[in-house]
């Protein structure tokens, strides 16, 4: 069977950095046109994009063999996981009933100068207000419920890498 673009190792890491690029630069337009201000959990969700993104390109870039494969694949899901975690936590923020949502706290900047990385952290986790308010949806998600799916296709995209057959390049 001939290897096509979406089925090499190459191709589907490039595809993953094209979309993890893809998903920067719509969120720079919905913050930087659209004014839509990003909560500390939405900041947080684009640096696991970024994270994902760059050991896509790095795969795509190195081409590995099996082995290497597998510790790509292994990145891929630890940091698509996280990130998973996280937008699911926002998503879960904003589906809580209005007066059970946290009060609004400082933004990433204010939290991150003033407290400790451990405190600051669970200050980002715990979310806030403004991590609740839905401010754009889409067929009826959020902008963190569409993260959310992004993230669990790169997990499994991963996943596929983690544990799918690799098969050994013919040497000349």
């Amino acid at each position: 069977m001939e290897e096509t673009i979406l089925n090499s190792f190459r191709g589907v890491f490039l595809t993953g950095f094209l979309v993890c690029l893809s998903m920067l630069l719509v969120a720079g337009y919905f913050q930087f046109i659209e004014h839509l201000d990003p909560c500390p959990l939405c900041i947080v969700q684009r640096l696991l994009v970024l994270v994902v993104g760059i050991v896509f390109l790095l795969g795509a870039m190195h081409n590995p063999i099996s082995g290497g494969r597998r510790v790509y694949g292994f990145l891929v899901v630890l940091a698509a996981g996280l990130g998973a975690a996280i937008a699911g936590r926002h998503v879960w923020l904003q589906s809580v009933p209005e007066e059970q949502v946290p009060s609004c706290g400082p933004g990433l900047n204010f939290i991150l100068d003033n407290f400790p990385i451990s405190q600051a952290i669970d200050m980002v986790l715990r979310g806030s207000g403004e991590c609740a308010d839905v401010l754009w949806t889409f067929l009826g998600l959020s902008i963190p419920a569409w993260t959310l799916v992004a993230f669990v296709v790169m997990i499994l995209v991963g996943l596929k890498q983690l544990f799918g057959r690799h098969k050994q390049p013919d040497f000349i």
